[in-house]
């Protein structure tokens, strides 16, 4: 008896030294300016959901060709340029908009800040904690603290763990409600 076998060819499974390298190829691409922001988040994700190699090469084809010639870089220079003028132009837009806050007249307890009606500092939004964070003078310097907020305080885009020292125009968030701190 005669059996017949069928043999089926599948592509072979990316490899992550395949995925690693192109994933380098495109961050160097961004970081040359070949690549706008957009763009290189675009094809980031492409390749991390790819699937077969010929994909990955898809996303790495324009710029593994040796960088073209003068008038290429000059047009990667000028787009990033362009494309790195509006990002700052955004977070500039941003920052004027912020509401201030005020920092408090020197005392000898800290301010609290929060969605409680006893704080000092009342946020009503549902992503303030009810007791969120404090405001403290020590000697000249002001400290906000977390008091283990759900939804996390920040300081210029930075998380607080624990105390940090603020100063005047420092952007402070609680939760989703973000101020500018200003003096008196």
């Amino acid at each position: 008896m005669t059996s017949s076998f069928e043999f089926h060819t599948y592509p072979a499974r990316l490899s992550d030294v395949e995925r690693d390298r192109v994933l380098g190829v495109l961050r160097e691409g961004a970081a040359q300016g070949q690549l706008s922001h957009d763009t290189f988040l675009h094809r980031m994700e492409l390749a991390l959901a790819a699937r077969h190699s010929e994909e990955l090469r898809a996303l790495t084809a324009d710029l593994e060709t040796g960088g073209g010639g003068r008038l290429s870089r000059r047009l990667y220079r000028a787009v990033g340029r362009v494309s790195a003028f509006s990002v700052r132009l955004r977070r500039a837009w941003q920052a004027e908009k912020l509401p201030p806050l005020l920092l408090p007249e020197p005392g000898p307890y800290p301010l609290r800040i929060g969605r409680d009606p006893a704080n000092g500092l009342r946020l009503s939004h549902d992503t303030v904690s009810r007791l969120h964070a404090e405001l403290s003078q020590r000697g000249a310097l002001w400290v906000l603290r977390d008091l283990g907020s759900t939804n996390g305080t920040t300081v210029n885009g930075q998380r607080v763990t624990g105390a940090v020292v603020v100063h005047h125009g420092d952007m402070v968030g609680f939760g989703r409600m973000s101020f500018r701190l200003t003096e008196r």
